[in-house]
């Protein structure tokens, strides 16, 4: 199908859906289906219709510089314009056709984000914890809510691994290709002789799943209640409040004990449990579709190396896309992190229009 094809069938649609909508007598449940299908397709409608028009107004251009007797001036302006517009016009086609790229249904969702310290002993822990904080302020900037579910420190600033519920608008959009192994290249503060060394973190980036979602069946689960461990004084040894979760078709498990209430540790373990279980679905159907694709920014497999971070240099270099910016400073600060998010999606877009080509 051509792309004015597309265009037209689109238009057909949105003319459909608001004519449907004004009746005022679907069911509540269509009604609202509609509405959200139309409130998705509106801005693309509107970039179409801007589209026509700059193809109507090119049209009306060639015709005043084709007029044998049209004034010499009003010719060269007519020009002028023409060749604006003639460079616009691939644009707005090719921004057209980037929104009319099949979404991605998680995209909207809220995260899940973890953080776990890989190679490296204690420096990759602290490394870990630099990046949770990288995300922290990257959240702030964004006005989202970061809410750390679990998290294992270290005792000297690092952490093991920590859980986050990342919540607001596009999320996960924003934060999908972060997922694989970040590596760090600096001098540890306990490093005496002043070497640079090489550790790792690992991060994934799992779409919040609701009910909805991911239907998991009560059987398919064991539920074990046990006393928390750690900090927390007499509560510790005497409140079984801690919660493991088992899913025993996968054997996926989730410990949950940073609250005192069974209840809502419960509660946080099903929230990570669903997100781990519908990423792992996702993934399986991504695989699928990638074998048909010619390339792909990234897996998100967390054992690929996506990033390096080198602190002697002031540098990041995303491998994926080779894009290096010397701005680790305002990396870390999460000001520069949508340079390397916004170059990863164009660069998925670019592959995802490569395919519909083939």
């Amino acid at each position: 199908m051509s792309l004015e094809q597309s265009l037209d069938k689109m238009l057909a649609r949105v003319g459909e859906l608001r004519d449907a909508l004004a009746t005022g007598t679907l069911p509540p449940d269509t009604m609202a289906t509609y509405a959200k299908e139309l409130s998705d397709l509106e801005p693309i409608a509107e970039a179409i219709g801007t589209l026509k028009a700059a193809e109507s107004e090119l049209a009306d251009l060639a015709g005043l510089m084709a007029d044998p007797d049209g004034d010499a001036e009003m010719k060269a302006l007519a020009e002028e314009e023409f060749q604006a517009l003639k460079t616009r016009i691939p644009e707005m086609e090719h921004q057209i056709r980037v929104m009319l790229l099949p979404r991605d249904e998680a995209d909207a969702k809220n995260a899940i984000l973890e953080v776990r310290a890989g190679t490296g002993g204690d420096e990759a822990a602290l490394f870990a914890a630099d990046l949770l904080t990288m995300y922290q302020r990257y959240a702030a900037i964004k006005g989202w809510r970061f809410e750390v579910m679990e998290a294992s420190e270290t005792g000297i600033g690092g952490i093991k691994e920590a859980v986050v519920n990342v919540t607001g608008r596009n999320v996960f959009s924003r934060l999908k290709f972060e997922s694989g192994v970040h590596r760090v290249q600096r001098v540890p503060t306990t490093e005496a002789q002043g070497r640079i060394h090489t550790s790792a973190a690992t991060v994934a980036v799992l779409p919040e799943a609701e009910e909805v979602d991911l239907a998991i069946d009560d059987s398919d689960l064991r539920v074990d209640v046990f006393r928390a461990s750690g900090a927390g004084g007499q509560h510790v040894n005497r409140t079984e409040s801690a919660v493991r979760i088992t899913h025993i078709p996968t054997g996926l498990a989730v410990v949950q004990q940073d609250e005192k209430s069974q209840h809502k540790n419960r509660a946080k373990a099903m929230k990570i449990l669903r997100a781990r279980l519908y990423e792992a679905e996702r993934a399986a159907r991504d695989a699928e579709r990638a074998a048909d694709r010619r390339s792909q920014v990234g897996s998100g497999d967390r054992s690929e190396r996506i990033r390096t971070y080198n602190f002697p240099q002031g540098r990041v270099t995303d491998h994926r896309i080779n894009l290096t910016l010397y701005k680790l400073d305002r990396m870390m600060l999460g000001e520069a992190l949508d340079e390397v998010i916004d170059a990863l999606t164009a660069e998925d877009e670019a592959a995802r229009l490569a395919a519909l080509a083939d």
